[in-house]
Order: C-alpha cells, then structure tokens, then sequence
C-alpha cells in the first residue's frame, strides 16, 4: 500500500489510529483478511494535475457548444474574482462535509463515527469514517462531494451559460480526483468473498477492505 504514516500524526490522528487497529485486530480473530486501497496524497494530486488539461478542454468545449446561441461573458472583473475564490474556500469544507453527512446516513453510531482533520503536510482537509460499511454506501459517500459540487453545478451550466458555475464545477470535479482515484481502486479489487467490509484509514487517503 502507499503509505503516508511518516508523517507526524496529531493527537486525534493516533487515537482513530489506535481504534482503527483494534477493529482490525478483532476483525481479523473473526477470520476476516484485509487488503489495503490506500494512495498517496502526491500521487494523487499528480494524477489529477495530468488530468485537469484534457478535462478542462472536454467540459469548456461542451460548455460553449451547448451554449453557442447565448452572448457568453466569461470575464469575472476584480470582485467576481473575490466572489470566486470565497465560493470555492466554502465549498473546500462543504466537500468534507458531504462525504461526513452521506457516510454518517450508513455508519453503525452516525454522526459520532464521523471526524475531520487537516493534513498540514499536504495543506488537505479530510473526513473519516470511523465504522465499516458496505460497498455502495462507502462509494456514495466517497462520491457525492464530486456529484453535488462538480457534476451538478456543470450540468446546469451547460443549460444557463453561467461561466460562474461551469468553472466552479470544474474546479470541483478536479478537487474530487482523489476520491475518483480511490472508488476506481475499490473497483478494480474482485473477490469472490460473501462478506464485505469497507473501512475508511484514519490517516490515509482511502480504506481497507475486510472479507471472509
């Protein structure tokens, strides 16, 4: 697995650290085995920077083929820059929270088995599931900051002309990529196993998958 321990952890970070191998250390004495689908954050913002130009191009051609007939200003001005960037510190937390709401709908104690933190290192907040869960529930909620944030503002701009809004969602759509990443590992990961578990790492981006 990639593996991010090196950095210093914060008080917080090793105790969900501690539980975390608790609940492996039982899991494993029901005769559950465990495959990791970490990634690095490095990795995972490299990959999305390789991304973001054939993205960028696909979804701003698209934007202006389905907006040809409309006089587009794409043109901010000095406060719709302000306006921009306030938007997008908002919604930087609005993506944890997202991912915290949907997963807490699923885990076994709610909201109480959802946390926060900021990696410093890597200037990246993060949420964390601290309960298994199943397949679809862990997807959804790993998913559903890129579906509200990114997906969502830019279908719509595609039928408004809003350049506001097909650029916000973009934005959104890459700062998603670590999570796509992740969901795409979880799905190249076959197993002919009956029980499933996903669990969420407390330090690293992505989880572990717990089968018998």
């Amino acid at each position: 697995m990639d593996n991010q321990s090196e950095r210093p952890l914060t008080e917080a970070e090793q105790r969900r650290l501690n539980h975390f191998n608790e609940v492996r250390e039982d899991l494993a004495a029901k005769g559950y085995k465990e495959t990791f689908f970490t990634i690095g954050i490095i990795k995972a913002n490299t990959y999305t920077m390789l991304a973001a130009i054939p993205l960028t191009i696909a979804v701003f051609l698209l934007f202006f083929l389905c907006n040809r007939h409309r006089g587009l200003s794409i043109t901010f001005g000095f406060g719709g820059t302000l306006a921009f960037l306030g938007v997008f510190l908002v919604a930087v937390v609005a993506h944890e929270l997202i991912h915290g709401i949907t997963w807490a709908c699923f885990a076994e104690k709610g909201w109480k088995d959802i946390e926060f933190g900021f990696m410093v290192k890597y200037l990246t907040p993060y949420c964390t599931c601290a309960a298994p869960l199943k397949k679809g529930p862990y997807i959804l909620g790993a998913l559903m900051p890129l579906i509200v944030l990114g997906l969502i503002p830019t279908v719509i701009s595609m039928f408004t002309g809003s350049f506001f809004l097909v650029l916000f969602g973009l934005v959104m759509i890459l700062s998603a990529g670590g999570d796509v990443m992740i969901v795409l590992k979880l799905l190249r990961y076959k197993t002919d196993a009956n029980d499933i578990l996903y669990y969420d790492h407390p330090t690293e981006a992505g989880g572990v998958i717990f089968e018998q």
